[in-house]
């Protein structure tokens, strides 16, 4: 029998570049291989090294979706930064531009000092929280964001178990993501998924798209 090419399962290439032309390159470099989409990474520094973020910028962000989406023909994602109060803006830029969906959030920026050396354990000083910390602030975005636009919202920040991932679906996501507390624990997914399938049961739905923005009535 011959052995099938094609993946198992569904792949998005998350994507990072300090330009438009940068984040365009990698893309078209990517393009012929066999997946399904790419999610923008917003959140790397700004080309001219002045130690800001591509996502803080809307004009930036809307010349980075523009030069992407020229390059492929696959679903783009755009991952957008808690670390700016223009998150609206931003995400506004994106979906002018033909984004095809909007994941939130990227990492919170924040720092540790260790007290036996008196410095920040981070070489540059400050660097990306994730984990149930960020999780408030996730789906504080993920509700602003479904209030504002139609395109699907990826859900990330701090799902660790069933009952936070069907809150950002609450909230306005359509999908989630899990990321630090699957390291060394992939069958966290599986009980995810099978306690997402209990409550849906539980509440009489028969769906997940049917329990999407609920928490906005």
């Amino acid at each position: 029998m011959k052995r099938s090419d094609a993946p198992t399962t569904t792949i998005i290439v998350s994507v990072f570049g300090g330009s438009p032309a940068e984040f365009s390159k990698v893309v078209r470099t990517l393009d012929g291989k066999n997946f399904a989409g790419y999610e923008l990474n917003l959140s790397c520094p700004h080309v001219e090294g002045v130690r800001t973020e591509v996502g803080h910028d809307p004009e930036l962000v809307a010349r980075v979706v523009s030069a992407v989406k020229s390059a492929t023909g696959k679903p783009v994602f755009a991952k957008l930064s808690p670390n700016t109060e223009r998150i609206l803006e931003v995400a506004r830029a994106a979906v002018d531009e033909g984004v095809d969906g909007i994941t939130a959030i990227n990492t919170v920026r924040a720092m540790m000092i260790d007290v036996e050396t008196q410095r920040p354990v981070l070489s540059h000083r400050t660097g990306g929280l994730s984990g149930s910390a960020i999780r408030p602030i996730a789906l504080r975005c993920v509700y602003e964001l479904s209030e504002e636009f139609e395109v699907p919202i990826m859900g990330v920040g701090g799902i660790s178990r069933w009952d936070n991932a069907v809150q950002f679906l609450l909230a306005g996501a359509s999908a989630v993501q899990v990321g630090t507390a699957a390291s060394g624990n992939y069958g966290l997914f599986r009980k995810i998924v099978e306690g997402i399938g209990g409550y849906i049961r539980r509440k009489g739905f028969r769906r997940v798209g049917e329990i999407t923005g609920l928490a906005h009535r």
